[in-house]
């Protein structure tokens, strides 16, 4: 068999093994939390006990624990996450009908942050020593160390209440649907801010181990402009770290929109989620963090199938036939 097949095979079952230890220990976790998720669904309302008795029987809530728990991961293999509590609705319509609005967050996050970091990193790289780069590094450092609740209520402070310039919260006027812009420019720029400067950091070391290589040396004693030998030369190698880091920072981003949706009362999982650990609505609780840890892993795996094809190392080792011991 083919290295490379090998590899991926074992990815995949790494991450298919993962997956269900987050789905273990999640459901153990909310089994011993506090809290009646009985009382959450009949509400503040007296009933009978017979009443009770039968919204127990109806959700399963009178099975054994670990009846409960194989049923539950049985379901979720076939893509039924159950019913919330209080709702009509499905946990899966549930997370469907706020997915969209996450992504609007943390796709433009994600863009915004890959290429400001790339552009920040490698311009820092280039003036290596020099003021340009003192203020670039120190200013990552700064915006790296700012939770993104502090900034976000700064922000809407400045631009919201003081100027008046943008909205502070939802993602739409009153009464219409959609996503509008300015409703975007905010958490976008909360949610982007520690990721660029993480990533600009990390692309200008990048860039520096780059620019002491070799070929660098070989392609300015050609006499190549200076500009030519750092974005036609240097660069592609330099942006080898970022795949890996861009990758994980897109799951981090949709993992991370919980408090940058609370700050912003923007309606997407985060605050789905928030609003579901406050009623002890489990059900939505264990639908959206498998959601957000599926999403997590399928980037983890696109991530490393991007790196094999970029990266020539790795294509010539995957090349290269399996040697056998005998």
């Amino acid at each position: 068999m083919k290295p490379i097949f090998v590899h991926y095979g074992r990815l995949l079952a790494s991450s298919l093994l993962l997956f269900v230890v987050v789905i273990t220990v999640l459901f153990l976790l909310l089994e011993i939390a506090p809290g009646d998720p009985v009382q959450s669904l009949i509400g503040d309302n007296p009933v009978s006990d017979e009443f009770r008795a039968q919204v127990v029987a109806t959700f399963g809530l009178d099975r054994p624990v670990w009846e409960r728990y194989f049923i539950y991961l049985g379901n979720v293999f076939t893509g039924n996450l159950g019913y919330s509590f209080g709702s009509s609705m499905t946990v899966a319509e549930l997370i469907m009908s706020r997915i969209w609005n996450t992504l609007a967050l943390a796709i433009p996050a994600f863009v915004l942050s890959t290429a400001g970091g790339i552009l920040l990193g490698a311009i820092a790289a280039r003036t290596r020593s020099r003021w340009l780069d003192g203020t670039i590094s120190a200013g990552a450092v700064a915006f790296f160390s700012i939770p993104n609740f502090w900034l976000g209520m700064l922000l809407i402070m400045v631009f919201s209440m003081n100027l008046g310039w943008l909205p502070t919260q939802g993602n739409s006027p009153y009464g219409e649907s959609g996503i509008a812009i300015e409703y975007l420019i905010l958490p976008v720029f909360t949610m982007a801010t520690s990721e660029l400067a993480y990533k600009a950091r990390i692309m200008r070391s990048s860039m520096i181990e780059s620019l002491g290589q070799d070929y660098i040396d070989t392609a300015r004693s050609k006499g190549l402009p200076g500009n030519r030998v750092m974005w036609r030369h240097a660069l592609p190698n330099g942006l080898l770290p970022m795949v890996t880091v861009s990758g994980y920072s897109l799951g981090f981003a949709l993992a991370g929109s919980v408090v940058v949706e609370r700050v912003f009362g923007w309606p997407g999982m985060g605050l789905l989620l928030l609003d579901a650990i406050q009623r002890n609505n489990n059900q939505v609780v264990l639908g959206v963090v498998i959601m957000i840890t599926v999403v997590i892993l399928i980037v983890n795996i696109l991530t490393d199938v991007v790196y094999g094809i970029v990266d020539p190392r790795l294509r010539t080792r995957f090349a290269q036939p399996a040697r056998s011991d005998s």
